[in-house]
């Protein structure tokens, strides 16, 4: 593709991706329930059903759908569907709390930074006594070997108190992290992959949109796959960057508002009015 092709080509593009729809709400829902680099997962998910868009209008495919007037609305009252499904889903979501969990013989309950009797405490930068108060961080070794009695362990090679399987606290702390960050951010990479993709495929006016852009870029006396192969790449490429760093990024300057209970309340039904609108809008317009 000629570079005088191509530069109108990418700018269309970022004014496309720009545009507020359904997979902007999502992306944003995304980044603020899951975090900024978490929110990635669902961009790619659109970006498979974009190229699965493109893919259908270059095998002709785009054009049946667009002239049958049955295919068309089963597709489009499918992703309608969908998006308001996802919008109850969003204001029905119970908040989520974090549930005891434990490891090795050492517990966490309720705060992620605070240890229960017997636990380390990471809230203090200090471990608890065995009997009452607390030792600072100088007095380690000796609440290595009380917490080494307590638990059946002894202390690892490492410096570091070693449980009964030979795992050491730090690793169990470490452990309790990764736990406490996926009760956290809820969502699976895959369920906001799949998620990402139904948003974009259910939606038969983006194969209408395609049938209408893609000719303007495409010469029919030069090699097609070449010329398709560019124009998916970089509406892709636009599309992941406008998604992740400029939605997903707006969204990471709102996540504070979901730190409080009432704050994570409002944002739910933000996002699920929104869900619910657009998904209105794709069945009536």
């Amino acid at each position: 593709m000629e570079f005088s092709l191509w530069l109108p080509l990418a700018g269309a593009g970022a004014m496309i991706s720009l545009t507020p729809g359904a997979g902007a709400i999502n992306t944003m829902s995304n980044a603020i329930s899951s975090g900024f680099r978490r929110a990635i997962w669902g961009i790619l998910g659109q970006q498979l059903a974009l190229i699965v868009h493109i893919t259908i209008v270059a095998a002709g495919v785009g054009l049946l759908v667009a002239s049958s007037p049955l295919a068309f609305h089963v597709i489009r009252y499918a992703g309608a569907a969908y998006l308001v499904y996802l919008g109850i889903r969003k204001l029905l979501a119970k908040l989520p709390t974090v549930s005891a969990r434990t490891a090795d013989g050492l517990s966490v309950a309720g705060d992620p930074f605070r240890g229960t009797e017997g636990g380390p405490s990471r809230a203090s930068g200090s471990l608890p006594r065995t009997g009452s108060g607390l030792l600072e961080a100088h007095d380690l070794p000796e609440t290595r070997s009380a917490l080494s009695e307590a638990s059946g362990g002894f202390p690892g090679a490492n410096g570091g108190l070693s449980g009964p399987s030979g795992r050491s606290v730090g690793v169990v702390d470490r452990s309790l992290d990764a736990a406490e960050t996926t009760a956290r951010t809820g969502d699976s990479a895959r369920a906001m992959f799949l998620r990402g993709l139904w948003v974009n495929l259910l939606n038969p006016k983006a194969i209408v949109f395609f049938l209408a852009f893609m000719p303007q870029f495409i010469r029919a006396d030069k090699p097609l796959l070449g010329q398709y192969t560019v124009l998916a790449a970089t509406v892709v490429a636009i599309d992941v960057a406008v998604m992740w760093f400029v939605f997903a990024a707006a969204a990471k300057q709102m996540r504070h508002l979901g730190a409080s209970e009432r704050g994570q309340m409002t944002l739910n039904r933000v996002f699920g009015s929104l869900f619910i609108v657009v998904g209105i809008l794709l069945a009536v317009l």
